[in-house]
């Protein structure tokens, strides 16, 4: 049978000795951010992404080498297993291709060649098949099919049809032809769409597939993705179209040798592909082709998940967060900078003058009794009109917070969730909404976990992909950036700990009751007094799980306290304290090949000297935020020309979602995002960068926007942008509240120094 870690590593580029001890470790329960981050000398440095590659080929060929058993014992069975046939199956590296050799032994229900065999035709289409040589004699057919006529094949015509059954059934099993049709009807085929009479032109979102063609070879996987849901919905219909002369022409051409049997050999083989190749090969390019569009666009989700889920946190400080409403009103949470909520109240900014009034006589009282220095609006409905409340509150304040309009996706779901009602049993649906706001504000990534990916709108055609394949490569998006950025032990929640390499739901409960009862862990050794987290857990864990201002200053480190002794040694070694990591760190560095030895590498020491010299650092960017413009709130504000800033929603293979502020994001092309040519987005823009952007279509009716972020000619003028980090706001604004005088700065001013958004 096939070696599968030696295979694995030729197809992979990797060193035998890469791949044995990554599967080692992987076989012994080890996480890929652990095996990546802390057993770089064992695999030879291999990223995360190599990893997965490596367990997810290994899987893949263990299954096949399971199923290749199983089809030689069922082949065996039946008494037909030849030493050529062992060894094809034993070669095959495809799945498709091993159920092609296993096509013609598999266990089959009765069919049209079945029957004429139970009729006695099995020697009739021995007899045609033996005269298919070049060289054979011609003779009547009609004659030999009279020697078989019974009861139950009263003519030849009857015994012909079942003798050309049998034929037509050998031929369509063939492993060789069918691998030779599903790849021309990759290389040839054409997809053909249109959308059903019923549905007039205009009226459906699937317009440009009214009259569409794409090559199967180049169709992009989102034409194809679109295809597939228009197909579910039942709006369009589409087809695999090819040269079906070029296939018959092949046919005879591999099968037909002998000159008297020609013509009934023509049809036979006709009927084999008609009726029984056709619709199976057209159906398993369809297949594959979508497997590798669900690829592509789960790819995308992958890409757009890791961006949003390391989006730059604004910080943990005191937080206001609304819940934008017209008739019900804006639901206001205060959080403190750990997060914990504090204080609810309800304002009606948007329903008279008077309750407007009262509204921005509560907000200030929030702002200043709290020392608010964050708020977070959501993006939904009433986000603009709130902002410009806000702002008019704000102008009347000294020490004015950073406003910032925060994408709410998938708040509603996470505020109806067993998780929100778990952690708020108390709260009404819309101020756990109000809550996740602020809390996406001060850290995107603690708070996003909770929320099925799915959920969150970053995805391309999600519902229409592979479903089990979506959930494994989000989670392990989620498990990778969540060990990436580290967890605070003694503020994570449930959540977020289960994502933690090692970590199991019962784990991270048990880690939350176990805080909750004996107050913060003041070291990573106390993990060990958590009930179900052994030291295997532990191992796996303790480097992403972080203690600020504990008993040992690496606990704020990703340093994994398997290295403590050894860091500690070299401490000692170097005459400076533990605690004084920047000048370990740089005199380590010095040192660096004199502290090398069989426990501790290279790679490892290179990475304790990172951490070491700052520890505890994000490792996330410095936050900012798009301004939106004033005045543009609906898409019936926007003109063409018009350049506005906005942050990137979402990225798709074929162009970027931009949030401009009018409640419907507008697409950027991928033709529109550069002056030089670009195929993937994704070298352009990311999920939550800001960009400028200029309007180039507007359709009210479809709600659609045209956005281009291409350079030339500009029909006004555009504002710089905003989008200074806020941590800097933040500083910038309070050293310059200290050195102004008594008389407070103007707006204007304020403006002209901290934006729009101030």
């Amino acid at each position: 049978m096939t070696n599968i870690p030696q295979l694995v590593a030729e197809e992979l580029s990797l060193r035998s000795f890469q791949v044995a001890n990554a599967l080692e470790l992987f076989a012994e329960g080890a996480t890929v951010p652990f095996i990546a981050r802390y057993r770089k000398e064992r695999t030879g440095e291999m990223d995360e992404v190599q990893l997965r590659d490596l367990f997810d080929r290994f899987t893949y060929l263990t299954e096949l080498e399971e199923r290749k058993k199983s089809v030689l014992d069922s082949i065996e069975s039946q008494g037909k297993l030849t030493k050529e046939l062992k060894s094809k199956i034993e070669a095959c590296l495809q799945k498709n291709e091993l159920e092609d050799l296993y096509l013609p032994y598999r266990p089959k229900r009765r069919t049209r060649a079945t029957i004429a065999k139970e009729k006695g035709l099995g020697g009739l289409a021995e007899f045609i098949a033996a005269l298919n040589q070049p060289k054979a004699q011609s003779v009547s057919l009609e004659d030999e099919a009279k020697k078989y006529l019974s009861e139950e094949v009263k003519t030849t015509s009857e015994a012909l049809q079942g003798a050309s059954d049998i034929l037509a059934e050998e031929v369509s099993e063939k492993a060789e032809l069918r691998s030779y049709l599903r790849e021309f009807l990759f290389d040839t085929g054409v997809f053909v769409s249109r959308i059903k009479g019923e549905h007039p032109e205009g009226t459906t979102k699937f317009e440009m597939y009214r009259s569409y063609q794409a090559k199967v070879k180049t169709i992009a996987p989102h034409n194809l993705l679109a295809l597939y849901r228009g197909e579910s919905e039942g709006i369009l219909s589409f087809e695999l179209t090819f040269d079906e002369d070029a296939v018959h022409q092949y046919l005879e051409s591999e099968i037909i040798r002998g000159k008297s049997v020609r013509e009934f050999y023509r049809s036979m083989l006709k009927d084999a592909f008609n009726r029984l190749m056709k619709t199976s090969i057209i159906s398993e390019v369809r297949s594959q082709k979508k497997q590798e569009a669900d690829t592509e666009s789960i790819k995308t989700f992958e890409t757009n998940l890791r961006e949003l889920l390391l989006s730059a946190p604004a910080g943990m400080k005191p937080t206001l967060a609304i819940d934008p409403g017209f008739r019900t009103g804006c639901k206001v949470s205060v959080l403190n900078q750990t997060g914990k909520f504090l204080k609810y109240e309800a304002i009606f900014p948007h329903t008279g003058a008077e309750k407007r009034k009262q509204a921005a006589i509560s907000l200030k009282q929030l702002i200043e009794k709290y020392k608010i220095e964050l708020i977070a609006i959501g993006n939904g409905t009433a986000s603009r009109e709130t902002d410009e409340f806000v702002a008019e509150v704000l102008a009347g304040l000294e020490d004015k917070p950073i406003k910032v309009i925060v994408n709410e996706s998938g708040a509603s779901i996470y505020s109806a969730s067993p998780v929100a009602i778990a952690e708020f049993p108390d709260l009404d649906i819309t101020v756990r909404g109000a809550i996740s706001i602020g809390r996406r504000l001060q850290d995107p990534l603690a708070e996003l976990v909770k929320i099925d990916p799915k959920s969150i709108g970053v995805g391309q055609y999600q519902h229409d992909v592979d479903q089990k394949l979506l959930k494994k490569k989000l989670d392990e998006t989620v498990e990778s950036c969540v060990n990436y950025v580290g967890v605070d032990l003694n503020t994570a929640s449930k959540e977020l700990l289960m994502s933690v390499s090692g970590v199991s739901a019962t784990v991270a409960n048990n880690i939350v009751a176990y805080r909750n009862e004996n107050g913060v862990f003041g070291d990573r050794k106390s993990l060990l007094k958590v009930p179900k987290l052994g030291a295997k857990t532990f191992e796996q864990a303790a480097g992403f799980l972080r203690i600020r201002d504990g008993k040992n200053p690496l606990d704020n480190t990703a340093v994994h306290p398997e290295s403590y002794a050894i860091l500690e040694a070299i401490a000692k070694d170097l005459k400076v304290p533990i605690s004084q990591t920047a000048q370990i760190a740089s005199q380590l560095k010095l040192n660096l090949k004199k502290y090398v030895t069989d426990a501790i590498g290279e790679p490892t020491l290179r990475d304790i000297i990172s951490e070491l010299e700052k520890p505890g650092r994000d490792p996330r960017a410095e936050f900012k935020y798009a301004t939106f413009r004033e005045g543009i709130k609906e898409i019936s504000d926007l003109k063409i020309g018009m350049e506005l800033e906005g942050s990137v929603t979402n990225v798709a293979n074929f162009g970027a979602f931009v949030d401009i502020g009018v409640h419907q994001d507008g697409l950027v092309h991928v033709s529109q995002m550069s002056d030089r040519f670009i195929s993937d987005p994704n070298q352009i823009v990311k999920v939550g960068q800001v960009v400028k952007v200029r309007v180039l279509e507007v359709n009210v009716g479809l709600k659609r926007i045209s956005l281009s972020m291409k350079s030339g000619e500009k029909s006004e003028k555009s504002a710089p942008t905003k989008s200074q980090p806020v941590a800097k706001q933040i500083e910038q604004k309070k050293s310059e509240q200290k050195q102004t005088s008594q008389k407070p700065a103007s707006l204007d001013d304020l403006k002209s120094r901290f934006g729009k958004k101030a």
